[in-house]
């Protein structure tokens, strides 16, 4: 099935070491030729990757491709943010991801941005439209949210703060992401929301990764995944066949791009793209 007039974006997250950061330019380097709009790059809690953060979208930048900075506030100080934002805009970087962060473990509150909607708000204040401003939204649910409609709340109150689109934390049911567009219409929110899209390489990660984040994987993918075993080739073809029926059914759905989670790896990301004729 062919999808080419979809657009499509890739994730990443800094890299540690020299080593890592060579091989990443290879991997950047395979995925820019599926053309992507922008490419965006993770931030860690309280802040504690930042300058691989900018070194990354940096790099991306001086690639030829727009990049989009993740940036957290929880924890920060108005003076703190209105700086690192200007080091962005000074960069030329004209796409951020604002979130709300989580501190690392041990600290209190702290800060004086409360939620993600106070960042949006003040990057409007401080900075007027020269940001195009991603939020988070999840089809299915905020695992700290009280209820799902404070959390529906919550995301009409971040978008309504100045957001131009929205990502999704990753999912494998597209019922989850239908219902999510039509609560939040309801609301009168009529931004993009992009779906986050993450390949099926490893049964392991995805797992633990799914259990800290509240990311549902259905009964009958986990089952599946775990009659596997070790056998990462199955594992692999599996969850290329579940990923791209996902794709095929957002696309039916009007999703305005996808939004590839890549781990810092080409070959799921490919093989994705082109079996969705991308």
């Amino acid at each position: 099935m062919s999808q080419s007039a979809l657009p499509i974006s890739f994730e990443f997250f800094p890299t540690k070491t020299p080593e890592g950061a060579a091989k990443h330019v290879q991997v950047r380097q395979a995925l820019y030729a599926k053309r992507p709009e922008f490419c965006s790059v993770t931030y860690g809690a309280g802040g504690s990757t930042q300058a691989g953060t900018f070194d990354m979208v940096a790099a991306i930048q001086a690639e030829g491709v727009a990049a989009a900075a993740h940036f957290s506030c929880i924890g920060a100080s108005r003076h703190s943010v209105r700086s690192e934002l200007q080091q962005l805009k000074d960069m030329g970087v004209r796409r951020l991801v604002a979130l709300r962060g989580d501190l690392p473990s041990g600290y209190g509150m702290g800060g004086e941005f409360q939620y993600a909607s106070d960042l949006v708000a003040f990057i409007r204040a401080e900075f007027g439209d020269f940001f195009h401003i991603e939020v988070a939204a999840y089809p299915e649910i905020h695992p700290q949210a009280r209820s799902p409609e404070a959390d529906l709340q919550a995301f009409a109150t971040k978008v309504k703060a100045g957001a131009n689109a929205a990502i999704t934390q990753y999912f494998y049911n597209a019922d989850a992401y239908a219902r999510f567009v039509d609560d939040v219409q309801r609301l009168g929110v009529n931004i993009p929301i992009v779906p986050g899209i993450m390949p099926i390489t490893n049964s392991a990660q995805l797992l633990r990764f799914s259990d800290a984040t509240g990311a549902e994987i259905p009964r009958w993918i986990r089952l599946r995944l775990q009659g596997f075993g070790d056998d990462s080739a199955s594992i692999r073809a599996f969850g290329l066949d579940v990923v791209s029926r996902l794709c095929e059914q957002l696309r039916s759905l009007g999703a305005p791009s996808l939004h590839i989670y890549t781990m810092n790896q080409s070959a799921a990301t490919l093989a994705l793209c082109e079996r969705l004729g991308l």
